[in-house]
C-alpha cells in the first residue's frame, strides 16, 4: 500500500511538472514578425546599369592584402583609390575626404545639426588572394557584361572552380562574379552609390555621416581600421551607431533547418580569439630506436586532451534573445526547451552542440589547426609543434583560456607562445535607434525576415571602434543560401544583382531616415 501511495504521488508530481512545462510553453512570449506580404508593395531596388558597371570596375582591381604588410603590392590600392574618386565625383565634392596611413579612406558628410552624435559606416576594400591565380594574367576577353538572357559568349573557366575568372567582375546569369563581390566591396560600393543618389536628390543628412574604409581588414586591420579609430578618438568623436559587416540574412532553412523563414542575423557582439603555439619536447633521434613516447606522441596526447576537454556550453544574453525571436517558428519540443530553460537548458544546449555553426554560438571553441614533427621520415623530432586557435565567447577571456591550456599541459615539457590574441567584444543594446532602424528598413525589402540579435563568430574591423561607440551592429542585408555563404573566401564568389540592388537601397534609406 505504501508503494502504491509513493507511485501515485510520483505520477501526480510528474503530471503537475508536465502541465507547468506545457503552460509555460503555450504562454511564453516569443517574438513574432508582423507579415503583410500579400498587401504590401515592395520597393523597387533594382540596380542601374551604371551602378553595376561602377561596381564591376572595382572588382577588377585586385586589392589583395598581405599578412606581411611591407610585402603588399600597393599598386592596385593606388589604382582603386583613384578609381573611387573618378567614379563618384559627387561624393568627393560634397564630403570631406581624408586618408589615414596613406590607404585608409575616411569620408565626412556634414549634417544640419552638429549637436547630434554622428553615425559611422565601415567597410574594407582589401580582399583575400585566390590560390594559384595571377590577376595580371586576366585578359580583355575575360570581361562579360550580360544583363539579359541572351546566349553568352564562351569563356574558359578557371581550374573548373570559378564560372568566370576571379577578378573579371563578369556579369552573367543574374550575378556579378569575382573576389570581393561578397567580402566586402559590395558594402563599400553600396555606401558610395547610396550617398551619390542622395546627393543628386539634394539631400543633406540631419546628423553627420562618416564612412571609414580600411585596406587590411583581412590581415588584422592594424594599419587601417585601428589607425582610423584612433584618428576618430583624437578628434573627440562619439558615434550614435556604427555599422559594419558580420551577420547576413540566412535564406530559409540555411541557418536552422527547423526555421523555414529568412533569418536576419544582426551581430551585436563578436567572439574574441587566441592562437597559441605549443612546443612539446621529448627524446629525439633515429626512428630505428624509438622511445616509448616521442615528442609527437606527447603532442598527440595534448591534442586529444584539448579536444576532449572543451569549454562548457552556455547561453549568453544575445543568444537568449535569439531563441526568443526564432523560437516561435520552431517545433513544440524546441519551444518547450526555450520556455523552460530553468529545467531544460541542458537539452537546449545539447541541440545547439550538434551543429558546428550553432555550437560556435554557445561556447568558446577549440580548433587544432596545425601540427609539425620532424622534417624526415626516419627522424624523431626532439620537439613537436601544435597550433591551436580558440574563438572566445563574450563572458570568457584570454586569461581564462590560457589557464585552461596550462592545466591541460600539466605533466608535459611544453612551452606556450601566443601568436595572436583579442578579447571578445562588448554587447551592443537593441532598445536604441541604431538597432531599430535596421528592423524598419528590412521590413521594406524583406518583410518575411525574422530580425534577431546574434554573435558574430568571425572577426571584423568593428571591434576596433569600441573606443568611439557603444552601439556597434555587424550586419549586411544580403540574403544568401548555404552554397553562397561558402563562396566567401572560397571559389566562385559572386553576388546576385538582386542582392546588390537591395544593399544599395538599404544603406541609402538608413542614411536618409536615421
Amino acid at each position: 500500500m505504501k508503494m502504491k501511495k509513493i507511485f501515485a504521488t510520483f505520477l501526480i508530481l510528474l503530471f503537475v511538472l508536465v502541465l507547468v512545462l506545457v503552460v509555460r510553453t503555450v504562454t511564453y512570449k516569443f517574438g513574432k514578425v508582423e507579415k503583410n506580404v500579400s498587401d504590401k508593395e515592395l520597393v523597387n531596388t533594382a540596380p542601374s546599369e551604371q551602378a553595376i558597371r561602377r561596381f564591376v570596375g572595382g572588382i577588377r582591381i585586385p586589392t589583395i592584402s598581405n599578412e606581411f604588410y611591407n610585402e603588399t603590392n600597393f599598386k592596385p590600392f593606388d589604382e582603386f583609390m583613384k578609381y573611387l574618386a573618378d567614379s563618384y565625383p559627387e561624393v568627393y565634392r560634397v564630403m570631406d575626404v581624408d586618408t589615414i596611413n596613406k590607404y585608409g579612406l575616411v569620408f565626412h558628410w556634414k549634417g544640419k545639426n552638429s549637436k547630434l552624435n554622428p553615425i559611422l559606416f565601415l567597410s574594407h576594400y582589401d580582399v583575400v588572394p585566390v590560390a594559384g591565380y595571377d590577376p595580371s594574367a586576366m585578359t580583355a576577353s575575360d570581361t562579360i557584361f550580360q544583363l539579359n538572357d541572351k546566349p553568352l559568349p564562351s569563356i574558359q573557366t578557371y581550374a573548373e572552380k570559378w564560372d568566370y575568372p576571379p577578378f573579371s567582375g563578369a556579369v552573367a546569369n543574374g550575378r556579378i562574379y569575382g573576389r570581393g563581390t561578397l567580402d566586402m566591396k559590395c558594402m563599400l560600393f553600396s555606401l558610395m552609390e547610396g550617398a551619390r543618389n542622395l546627393i543628386n536628390e539634394g539631400f543633406q543628412p540631419e546628423r553627420d555621416i562618416w564612412f571609414a574604409f580600411g585596406h587590411d581588414e583581412e590581415v588584422s586591420g592594424r594599419q587601417g581600421a585601428l589607425k582610423i579609430a584612433n584618428y576618430f578618438k583624437e578628434k573627440g568623436l562619439h558615434f550614435d551607431a556604427v555599422y559594419d559587416e558580420g551577420g547576413i540574412i540566412a535564406a530559409s532553412g540555411s541557418a536552422m533547418e527547423a526555421i523555414q523563414e529568412p533569418l536576419a542575423l544582426v551581430g551585436v557582439g563578436e567572439k574574441g580569439f587566441l592562437t597559441l603555439r605549443l612546443a612539446v619536447r621529448g627524446i629525439g633521434g633515429h626512428s630505428s630506436m624509438p622511445p616509448a613516447k616521442s615528442s609527437l606522441i606527447y603532442a598527440a596526447e595534448i591534442i586529444e586532451k584539448l579536444n576532449s576537454n572543451q569549454f562548457p556550453a552556455q547561453i549568453i544574453s544575445p543568444i537568449t534573445k535569439f531563441f526568443d525571436n526564432v523560437g516561435g517558428y520552431m517545433g513544440f519540443l524546441s519551444r518547450m526547451a526555450i520556455a523552460n530553460q530553468w529545467l531544460l537548458e541542458p537539452l537546449l544546449l545539447n541541440t545547439m552542440e550538434k551543429s558546428p555553426a550553432s555550437n560556435a554560438l554557445v561556447r568558446t571553441t577549440t580548433a587544432v589547426t596545425m601540427a609539425k614533427g620532424s622534417d624526415a621520415p626516419n627522424v624523431l623530432a626532439s620537439e613537436a609543434e601544435v597550433t591551436v586557435n580558440f574563438r572566445i565567447l563574450p563572458g570568457d577571456s584570454v586569461a581564462g583560456v590560457m589557464e585552461h591550456v596550462q592545466k591541460v599541459c600539466e605533466g608535459y615539457d611544453v612551452s606556450i607562445d601566443i601568436i595572436s590574441q583579442r578579447e571578445p567584444s562588448g554587447i551592443s543594446p537593441e532598445n536604441v535607434r541604431g538597432f531599430q532602424i535596421i528592423k524598419e528598413e528590412l521590413a521594406e525589402i524583406y518583410p518575411a525576415a525574422i530580425v534577431t540579435s546574434y554573435i558574430t563568430i568571425g572577426g571584423t574591423d568593428s571591434y576596433k571602434y569600441q573606443i568611439v561607440s557603444d552601439d556597434i551592429y555587424r550586419f549586411l542585408p544580403i540574403c544568401l543560401n548555404q552554397y553562397e555563404q561558402r563562396t566567401i573566401h572560397n571559389e566562385n564568389e559572386y553576388i546576385s544583382l538582386e542582392n546588390f540592388g537591395k544593399i544599395q537601397w538599404y544603406f541609402k534609406e538608413v542614411m536618409r531616415n536615421y
